[in-house]
């Protein structure tokens, strides 16, 4: 099986994926460590309707991974919001 390609905005656009998760203290190698593990689960937001993956970052960090297919191809993926899980700082026990 591929993995799939992770797409992410350039780091100095403003509104782009890379500035939201920095915005969350997050680093693209953690976002692509949830994304990338198949063990995560993954559901559809019930805010917008988009999917969701939660996971363990290499880092010790559970969060949720908001995403969305690049270009309706199922091997890109699109971090749109990613956001961190429960509360803030929160680590594997």
């Amino acid at each position: 099986m591929v993995s799939p390609t992770i797409v992410w905005d350039l780091d100095e656009e403003p509104d782009g994926n890379v500035q939201h998760i920095a915005e969350h203290d997050l680093t693209k190698e953690e976002v692509e460590s949830v994304l990338l593990n198949l063990s995560n689960s993954t559901d559809e937001s019930h805010s917008s309707g988009l999917p969701v993956t939660f996971g363990w970052t290499d880092t010790g960090r559970h969060i949720i991974v908001v995403w969305e297919l690049a270009n309706d191809d199922p091997r890109m993926l699109y971090p749109s919001r990613p956001t961190k899980c429960l509360r803030p700082g929160a680590r594997r026990p």
